[in-house]
């Protein structure tokens, strides 16, 4: 165990957040431990530009870093202003050796991290990951995160739930949103999310999102919102073309990760792909139904009490591929009216 950053005084801390949206979602209870344990020091948020709206109007962070590090310029441009700020602590929760040296560069006094991808020189301490015959073994990423904490011998919270804010002004501004739509209070929303930044072999096809939506809009006379990110417009445009029931498509109106929040805590239930917004759902205690195809569910495994992960075991899975070079089976052979009885088997548990 490491006890040494208990004899230092601790002023200001550096957390380098995860890259994608859903794991930035899933280390939420880290950054709750950290504000926890070190409540009167300034923390500082290292992030993605994109991911920024995901952490926005928590109360873990004093003050966010937009980090670009796929560059030298990037790179050193954020390590220049992390010396200016001259963290005590930092915890570097991405994998990345680039992460690590980030915050080597900028001065920080001590680095805490999981020793690996030849990284540990760069690092004061921190865990090792589990391996098997060499292979890492998966396991949630909300532990994951947590380990580093432990292994820190700070106080972790019992409860590893993940939580997200919006402010008043994001709520009011999904309110004008929803109204504009013609949902009103009284509608119940199922909320479908098609797309993934990760890739496209992370996508159940967009026919089988437009037939659900006709069994959905048949079976409960509900609103279907369709969440669509950046890049996903055809996504959104072949689901609306391909259904004949009333879609309402949020494509065109470009909602970013911070008005995405109201918009899914509105919702009485998402179905989504094993993505982002997935997690979104966990943290605002929806019911969501989850259709999994090349990742491995390991690394999910926590905080399922009211979601239903569908997934077919098979020869190739899980494969970590960004597109499949198969007949994607894994996710084309999950069909619309499993997902239909998934959907109703986890309302019934839950009424």
């Amino acid at each position: 165990m490491i006890s040494d950053i208990h004899h230092i005084q601790i002023q200001t801390i550096l957390v380098a957040c995860p890259n994608w949206v859903g794991d930035v979602v899933m280390a939420t209870p880290t950054f709750e431990c950290i504000r926890q344990n070190y409540p009167t020091a300034r923390i500082i948020g290292l992030i993605r530009k994109y991911a920024g709206g995901v952490v926005e109007d928590g109360p873990w962070f004093n003050d966010l870093i937009e980090m670009n590090d796929k560059t030298l310029r990037g790179l050193f441009k954020a390590s220049q202003r992390l010396r200016r700020l001259a963290p005590d602590l930092a915890f570097v929760l991405p994998h990345s050796f680039r992460s690590a040296l980030i915050a080597r560069l900028g001065g920080v006094k001590k680095i805490y991290g999981y020793r690996r991808n030849g990284r540990s020189l760069l690092m004061s301490g921190g865990p090792r990951p589990l391996r098997q015959n060499k292979r890492i073994i998966p396991i949630p990423m909300v532990d994951y995160y947590l380990e580093i904490c432990r292994r820190l011998n700070l106080v972790v919270p019992m409860q590893t739930r993940p939580r997200l804010f919006f402010s008043d002004s994001v709520r009011k501004k999904g309110n004008q949103l929803l109204e504009r739509y013609g949902i009103a209070k009284e509608d119940t929303v199922i909320g479908m999310n098609p797309g993934a930044r990760f890739g496209s072999s992370k996508c159940w096809p967009a026919a089988h999102f437009a037939r659900l939506a006709e069994l959905l809009a048949k079976r409960w006379n509900c609103k279907i919102l369709l969440f669509i990110g950046p890049g996903e417009e055809n996504i959104g445009n072949n689901i609306v073309t391909l259904s004949g029931a009333k879609i309402i498509n949020t494509g065109p109106d470009r909602v970013d990760l911070a008005l995405l929040k109201p918009l899914i805590q509105r919702c009485r239930l998402l179905v989504t792909n094993d993505t982002g917004p997935r997690h979104y759902g966990v943290a605002f205690d929806i019911p969501v139904v989850v259709i999994m195809g090349p990742t491995d569910p390991r690394y999910t495994d926590r905080n399922l009490e009211k979601t239903i992960v569908l997934r077919r075991e098979l020869d190739c899975t899980p494969c970590h591929h960004k597109k499949c070079s198969l007949d994607h089976s894994c996710m084309a052979g999950i069909t619309p009216d499993e997902v239909l009885n998934a959907i109703e088997q986890l309302l019934k548990e839950l009424s």
